[in-house]
């Protein structure tokens, strides 16, 4: 996707929340494209090879902690809402990656800086009405957003003030995301404050909730789909066997896994598409677009067209087979183009650590009587949050 081609106005709705600032500029909503370029090649490095290979250490650490406590509810009785349970760990995993947070969240998420952030994506659902800040019954839940907000921004540039002193005074600092980013904002000639706290804010909205969801679909998937599940265990069998650590080469053979979460992501793309401004009139397949049109390009509606994907509606994880037919610029659930998202790798590799976690460990069955439908909230989770029962693999009973 073409640099000439701008976001629109949509995303002046993320960068201030009902007159609050909330991701600004940062790299999601930032509309300048010279100035989202810079911030760009400051990121850039820190999602290298190099150093994802480092934060497997942490996706196995806190994929266990969420195992240990799935363990106190594996009794195949007990309801477990799995969207909270991933949303808790993916929290954890960009806090300690990223900031070099320890939210505990996987333990307790009623803590201010996890509230926060629940009521962060609660208030990109009600500024989506422009007129509910004029709405005298909302005025309280609009006053609790704001201050939630608030409380992101003022953590993240405590935070932020706190490493670069430290980088200052030449102390032992972790080799996070901030202090990659930090040291290379300095040879980029800097940022102001207000692009790291943007980024800061943007990273845990974007970076949490997109692959909690992901992980979610791919769970009630695969209850849904006794068969896929069965060769998704004995892949992980294979592959991981009964270790406790995952390492990075195992990740690679992990194949019929990945196609299970390419798949999930297929049907259930998180970011359903994305929005570009016209500069000047296109013609797209004999269709005219004027100059100043906004374009969506929605990857959740070509993902489900039979055009391109046979029987689309059908869970198929074989569509991902290597050997499988590919289709350009349909499928782009991490957008296309110099945008593409700086995480996706991150992302998968933190999701293919989790659902090995969860298949090496438990059986689980969707609870009856829950509902399959989905909830937009700026991205695409379930509405009933997957609601399962699980049991250790090794309890027949």
């Amino acid at each position: 996707m073409s640099p000439k081609y701008t976001k629109d106005d949509f995303y002046d709705r993320i960068h201030s929340m009902f007159g609050t600032r909330f991701m600004g500029n940062g790299l999601l909503s930032d509309r300048n494209y010279e100035h989202w370029y810079k911030q760009r090649r400051i990121m850039d490095p820190s999602f290298s090879k190099s150093n994802l290979m480092l934060s497997m250490r942490t996706f196995n650490d806190k994929a266990e902690e969420l195992m240990e406590k799935l363990a106190e509810k594996a009794d195949w009785k007990c309801h477990v809402v799995m969207h909270n349970m991933m949303s808790r760990v993916t929290l954890d995993v960009i806090a300690k990656l990223a900031y070099g947070m320890e939210l505990n969240s996987v333990h307790d998420d009623q803590t201010p800086f996890p509230r926060a952030i629940s009521m962060a994506m609660r208030g990109m659902v009600e500024s989506r009405n422009p007129l509910s800040m004029f709405n005298p019954f909302k005025q309280d839940v609009i006053s609790e957003l704001k201050k939630n907000v608030t409380l992101l921004r003022e953590t993240g540039k405590e935070r932020i003030e706190q490493r670069m002193k430290a980088i200052q005074d030449e102390e032992d600092i972790p080799k996070d995301i901030l202090t990659q980013i930090l040291k290379a904002a300095e040879l980029e000639g800097g940022c102001t404050m207000e692009d790291f706290v943007d980024n800061f804010v943007t990273f845990f909205i974007a970076g949490q909730e997109t692959t909690a969801n992901q992980l979610s679909f791919a769970v009630q998937e695969l209850a849904r789909h006794p068969e896929i599940l069965t060769k998704v265990q004995a892949e992980v069998d294979e592959v991981i066997g009964s270790k406790r650590d995952i390492d990075y080469e195992d990740l690679g053979k992990l194949q019929y896994l990945s196609q299970v979460l390419k798949e999930t992501l297929r049907l259930y793309a998180t970011v359903p598409g994305t929005t570009r401004t016209t500069e000047e009139e296109t013609i797209i397949e004999g269709v005219r677009i004027p100059a100043g049109s906004n374009v969506m390009f929605n990857t959740y509606i070509m993902c489900r067209m039979e055009k391109y994907y046979p029987d689309p509606l059908v869970f198929n994880p074989d569509r991902f087979h290597p050997d499988a037919p590919k289709h350009a610029y349909v499928y782009f659930p991490f957008s296309l183009g110099p945008r593409t998202c700086i995480g996706q790798v991150f992302a998968q590799m933190e999701a293919k650590v989790v659902m090995a976690k969860l298949v090496q460990r438990y059986e689980f069955e969707l609870v009856e009587g829950q509902s399959s439908m989905i909830l937009d909230t700026g991205t695409l989770r379930p509405l009933d949050g997957v609601i399962c029962r699980l049991r250790p693999r090794a309890s027949k009973k």
